[in-house]
């Protein structure tokens, strides 16, 4: 399908668009990364139960998943753009609602309905913005995949290097993860132009004809690789600042390390999209992410504690770098943006929701065992399907519609 020139920016707006993307990009994680920060505090404060902290910090990884299909019905009635746009609105309701003060003993209330609400919201931004840099970037594929792969790492370091020191400012848990609603509210006032510009051509870029990809083997190669990566990217969220703390590091310290984990996260994934693009297959460097994403969380739960910088840094690369060139095969092996945005809801759909097996698995061998350790034999396997998918997806094919 030909892509409307009318839907292209002109060249003395891509920057701005190009910005718009960036910015909401930089809102899509810190639902994940806040919480983990401040989980230990806030389980003591609210007397959470265990399965309580299981349904926080998993069900918001399976919405992503649930509501992921959503997005390209959506996008080809409103727009991409329009659907980007609502979904701020509901994202920065659902941070709202999850820092709602409530009486001891029913915070689980609050936190786990603002928890769907955000999750359902970075759910729909996550498979449309893929056909966003297809439809609007077509020439810039690499270096737009890399920015919004990039700030969507940022996003995280944002919220598991800061919220901790905001609990400690403002003197509790609900101001501390409430404050994240204020920059989804910016970008989405940002993004205002934006939707004001794009009305008249809401239905050009989507399509929900044609040849599914559920019949590509490409598309389930790709849909492979996001499902593994995903195993371990969210379970870094969740429970890299817990698996430190009880390697002994303290809670401000440990917030540290995973915040500069995921700023190094960020050159990966700068990186990884921008060469990629420069290459006819890909297979070698997804099978290197792959290796170094596992053995870095495998050393982060082992290695000697005096290198355990080292072993977060090497984590941050190899994840950074996975995640991006997972999502950058969307725009890569999809032949047109309407194809890359049904693509996208089959990988992030499935991918998301098996992927948030990895939250669970682990919480439950912490829970059964008292220890994370054992979870390394997780990361190992997840690491080998990545890479494994990563190999295939890596050829240098495309998925028609």
């Amino acid at each position: 399908m030909t892509i409307s020139t009318a839907s292209r920016p002109a060249a003395s707006s891509w920057v701005y668009l190009a910005a718009c993307v960036v910015l909401v990009s930089l809102n899509l994680r810190t639902l994940f990364s806040s919480l983990s920060a401040i989980l230990p505090e806030l389980t003591a404060v609210t007397a959470l139960p265990a399965w309580g902290v299981t349904l926080l910090t998993t069900v918001p990884i399976t919405l992503l998943g649930v509501f992921a299909p959503l997005a390209p019905v959506l996008a080809h009635r409103f727009g991409t753009w329009q659907v980007l746009g609502g979904s701020l609105v509901l994202l920065a309701l659902g941070l709202v609602l999850r820092a709602v003060p409530v009486p001891d003993g029913g915070a689980i209330i609050p936190l786990l309905a603002g928890t769907v609400l955000s999750g359902a919201a970075i759910a729909l931004c996550n498979v449309v913005l893929p056909s966003i840099v297809k439809q609007d970037f077509a020439d810039r594929v690499g270096l737009m995949s890399g920015l919004y792969t990039t700030s969507v790492c940022g996003s995280a370091a944002f919220g598991a290097g800061l919220t901790y020191p905001l609990y400690s400012a403002l003197g509790g848990w609900h101001l501390a993860l409430g404050f994240w609603a204020v920059p989804v509210v910016l970008a989405a006032v940002l993004l205002v132009p934006v939707l004001l510009r794009h009305r008249s051509t809401a239905r050009v870029s989507t399509s929900t004809t044609g040849r599914s990809p559920l019949t590509s083997p490409v598309a389930w190669q790709i849909t492979g690789m996001m499902v593994c990566q995903a195993m371990t990217s969210f379970t870094c969220f969740a429970w890299l600042a817990p698996i430190l703390r009880e390697r002994g590091i303290d809670g401000g310290t440990a917030g540290v390390i995973v915040a500069v984990s995921i700023v190094v996260q960020m050159a990966g994934s700068l990186f990884g999209p921008v060469w990629a693009a420069r290459l006819r297959s890909q297979s070698w460097l997804n099978v290197a992410a792959a290796v170094l994403t596992a053995g870095g969380f495998i050393l982060s739960l082992h290695g000697p504690l005096g290198g355990i910088w080292l072993w977060t840094g090497v984590l941050g690369v190899g994840q950074g770098a996975l995640t991006a060139l997972a999502l950058t095969m969307i725009t890569l092996r999809s032949s047109t943006s309407h194809v890359a945005i049904r693509v996208s809801g089959m990988m992030q759909g499935l991918g998301y929701g098996l992927g948030s097996a990895g939250t669970f698995l682990t919480g439950q061998i912490f829970a059964s065992t008292g220890s994370f350790g054992p979870a390394a034999w997780l990361f190992a396997a997840s690491g080998l399907g990545a890479a494994a998918f990563g190999w295939l997806a890596g050829r240098d094919r495309s998925i028609r519609g």
